[in-house]
């Protein structure tokens, strides 16, 4: 009764006319940012992050805009899938393989209302999971002393490639970068410069919205840049959109696969680093196998786009539990949320639930709130949403480029932290030619200063003893997890991430 209560305060708090503005205007950008090939969640949020703070947002009103923007974009990576054959994002690739093959049929629009629902059932049933799962946590995470934070944060690096990584080194060097980048600036202990190489800016260490908007937004510029000659935009394009609304026998065929799938997605998304495309791929999978008796997945089956459609919205909700309730995000989009947390002098974890009850609880009902807009939305809206397909990315990018430097200096106002923007904007661009993954970076330089502060208070409570790192069953624990979760994707990560493209190509070019 205490939750819901306390969920109802949450109700009173997003149901203000400013927070129902914000979450409609998020999730409207989200959508199309989602739609938009090659953008997804984690650069739709970072791109915002500074529209939120230019407009001096408080913590609930920028949480709920930029969560509704994530929501929306999970939503919307549906749309070129669907269209196109062209994932959003790497959660919507599943999407495909049966999206684009009734869009083939003349059902596009049934597979986009169909996706739509699907993704409705997923992110709600999630958000009911967060609502009863990260107060549980919490009381568990109370227990936590340095030690066993340290193995916490520990365990964030470690799973971070999650099961569908292909090269762990990667992931390992990013995290090691990130990590690095955080000791920038005073240390706080002993008051000594470290990296600053006598640039003042650098004392107060690096401002992570920078290195943010820098590594995702500005870096998705400098690719277009690179590629404005070979690329290919959806310009052009002829897309039909048929009947919108799925017969009532459609949906009935495809709840128990919704309902299914929503609760193998929602635990991928608890997972740290497992993320909305392991929750994709494994709900395919698993209906694949248990309903598809007649081989009709692949072709344009109903069920093939409801199933990684809840799985993958189910996933985006999970993996806001562990970030709320211990501080460490299930995914990269949540990891761009936990900065904003961070900016706004507000601190993920156990403490949260009790010293910014407002903040937690607004954000859950606004959930609810952006889950039914975009029900709404999605549908009726479709037409307008299939047209931002064929903006040119000549038109987009300086939109980007725009809202990145007016927001940045907006925030800070310091031509400094434009330039280190840019830095972080090439640094960015150099490592996705190299296919070095960016979460990490983000995460290393989030939590790498309360990571060195607990792993000293920690040594410092037991005299200098080392061992006490793995002093407690908690500790030992959370330290066989981080290897179990280190070693697993060495051994099946690149199998698996070879079957989510070895079925998309096979089941497409069957599809053809």
């Amino acid at each position: 009764m205490e939750t819901l209560a306390s969920l109802g305060d949450g109700f009173a708090i997003a149901l203000t006319w400013q927070n129902l503005l914000l979450a409609l205007l998020g999730c409207f950008l989200g959508t199309i940012m989602g739609a938009l090939p090659g953008l997804g969640p984690s650069n739709g949020v970072a791109i915002l992050i500074p529209l939120a703070f230019t407009l001096g947002l408080g913590a609930t009103p920028s949480l709920i805009l930029l969560t509704s923007v994530y929501y929306g974009a999970m939503y919307g990576g549906r749309i070129s899938s669907i269209l196109l054959n062209i994932p959003g994002d790497e959660p919507a690739m599943m999407t495909c393989l049966d999206g684009h093959p009734m869009a083939k049929k003349g059902l596009a629009g049934e597979a986009l209302s169909l996706s739509g629902i699907a993704s409705f059932i997923g992110a709600f049933l999630a958000t009911w999971g967060l609502i009863f799962l990260a107060p549980q946590l919490v009381k568990i995470a109370l227990l936590f002393g340095p030690a066993e934070y340290f193995a916490l944060f520990a365990l964030a690096f470690m799973t971070l490639g999650g099961v569908s990584s292909t090269n762990q080194a990667k992931s390992a060097f990013a995290a090691a970068l990130g990590l690095g980048l955080a000791t920038i600036g005073v240390d706080t202990q002993t008051g000594v410069p470290r990296f600053t190489f006598g640039e003042v800016h650098l004392y107060d260490g690096l401002d992570f919205l920078v290195a943010i908007v820098g590594l995702f937004a500005l870096s998705e510029v400098f690719i277009f840049l690179e590629n404005r000659h070979g690329g290919s935009d959806a310009a052009g394009r002829k897309l039909n959109i048929g009947r919108l609304y799925p017969p009532m026998s459609m949906i009935k065929q495809c709840m128990p696969t919704m309902l299914r799938t929503s609760f193998l997605g929602f635990l991928a998304g608890v997972l740290p680093g497992a993320g909305a495309s392991l929750g994709s791929f494994i709900s395919y999978s698993m209906e694949k196998r248990l309903v598809d008796k007649d081989n009709t997945f692949g072709t344009g089956d109903p069920r093939g786009v409801a199933a990684p459609e809840a799985g993958n919205n189910a996933a985006a909700g999970g993996a806001l539990v562990p970030m709320l309730a211990l501080g460490v995000p299930g995914s990269g989009t949540t990891a761009v949320l936990l900065a904003v947390l961070l900016a706004l002098n507000i601190t993920p974890g156990p403490l949260l639930f009790t010293q910014n009850p407002d903040v937690v609880w607004g954000l859950i009902a606004a959930l609810f709130i952006a889950n039914f807009m975009l029900l709404a939305m999605n549908i009726p809206m479709v037409g307008l949403f299939t047209r931002v397909l064929m903006v040119p990315s000549r038109i987009l990018m300086p939109v980007v480029a725009m809202v990145s430097f007016v927001g940045i200096y907006g925030i800070s106002g310091s031509s400094f932290d434009l330039l280190v923007m840019i830095g972080f904007g090439v640094m960015g661009w150099v490592l996705r030619k190299l296919d070095v993954p960016l979460v990490p970076i983000i995460l290393g330089t989030l939590l790498g200063n309360s990571m060195e502060n607990n792993l000293r208070r920690a040594v410092t409570i037991d005299n200098g003893n080392w061992w006490t790192l793995v002093d407690s069953p908690l500790a030992i624990g959370l330290w066989s997890i981080a290897l179990i979760g280190f070693v697993l994707p060495l051994i099946v990560g690149a199998r698996v991430k070879a079957k989510m493209h070895q079925r998309r190509d096979e089941e497409g070019a069957i599809s053809d």
